[in-house]
């Protein structure tokens, strides 16, 4: 992934982005072509801290008859991602460009065992049933034995172990904190929830580029209550 410095995540913010967003595309070489798949995913560690990612697909996925163990593949997880417009700045002589956050995982990917693949599935759906709270987990506990082996062994389980980590988080950084907070607001005032949740992770990334903002807002909020 080309990454200018000002851009780059750490590892740490990175899996952690990772882990959170648990979805991503990921992608092989078969020789002639690549080879991607959408799918969800989570991350574990080994017993030496490298970071595992486990996921599962079709068997009759091409992916899967390349889970050698030892060739490369390549996890792409991205989040949020929104337009901004030049007009937007104050400051002129600005160019278009595009905000966003995204991580490569990279490593080896080996097919699970059948014992490792029923941890993986009920691993993976306790993550994302998580996501419903209140609402009480499905778990795979509520299928039949031999519609949940019929399902598993329609899939392939495969664990990747992660050799590099790379992350890129671009939020305008690089700018001014006029130009920033002039962006900032400008994303949050769009229709669509990328730009909404740029604008978010802006605000939280560099909450002095705001300070102004919220001495107005205060300064405005002690009128209101002194007038009778």
């Amino acid at each position: 992934m080309y990454t200018p410095p000002r851009f780059k995540s750490d590892r740490a913010a990175s899996l952690a982005f990772a882990q959170a967003r648990g979805f991503g595309n990921v992608c092989a070489w078969d020789g002639k072509k690549p080879i991607a798949s959408s799918l969800p995913f989570y991350l574990t560690a080994a017993n030496d801290g490298t970071p595992l990612a486990l996921f599962h697909l079709a068997r009759h996925n091409p992916l899967a008859s390349l889970a050698d163990g030892a060739s490369s593949w390549l996890l792409a997880v991205n989040g949020a991602d929104a337009y901004v417009s030049p007009d937007w700045y104050v400051s002129p002589d600005q160019v278009p460009t595009w905000l966003y956050q995204a991580v490569h995982l990279t490593g080896t990917v080996r097919k699970l065992s059948d014992d490792e693949l029923a941890v993986q599935v009920d691993t993976l759906s306790a993550k994302f049933e998580n996501w419903l709270v209140p609402k009480q987990p499905w778990t795979s506990s509520k299928m039949t034995a031999g519609r949940l082996d019929a399902l598993k062994k329609a899939i392939v389980g495969l664990v990747m172990t992660v050799e590099e980590v790379e992350g890129s988080f671009k939020l305008n950084q690089h700018k001014s904190e006029t130009d920033y907070a002039a962006i900032a607001g400008a994303l949050a005032l769009q229709t669509d929830a990328g730009a909404h949740q740029i604008a978010q992770l802006m605000r939280e990334a560099r909450p002095q580029a705001f300070a102004d903002e919220a001495a107005v807002a205060d300064e405005t909020n002690k009128l209101e209550r002194s007038v009778p």
